[in-house]
C-alpha cells in the first residue's frame, strides 16, 4: 500500500535552519526527513504532556486508587 506524503512549505529562522542543516548532515539524511523526523517527535512530546496532565489531574482526586508496582505486575 503507497504511503501518501502531505506537503508542507514554512520559513525557518536562520539559527533553525543552520540546526537543521548540521543535524540533518550529522545523521546524513536529507534536510526535509530530519525536519519531518523533528515534527513528529515534537508532536509526540505535546501528546505526552497532555495525557501527563490529564493522569495528573486524575490522580490530585480525592477518589483516585492506587496500586503498588508489586500488585499491578502479579500474574492471575
Amino acid at each position: 500500500m503507497a504511503t501518501t506524503k502531505n506537503r508542507l512549505n514554512i520559513s525557518l529562522s536562520r539559527s533553525v535552519d543552520t540546526a537543521l542543516s548540521v543535524l540533518s548532515r550529522r545523521d546524513n539524511m536529507p534536510r526535509a526527513t530530519k525536519a519531518a523526523d523533528l515534527l513528529r517527535i515534537a508532536v509526540e512530546l505535546e501528546e505526552d504532556m497532555y495525557l501527563g496532565a490529564i493522569a495528573s489531574e486524575r490522580a490530585s482526586t480525592d477518589r483516585s486508587l492506587f496500586v503498588s508496582h508489586a500488585k499491578a505486575w502479579k500474574g492471575k
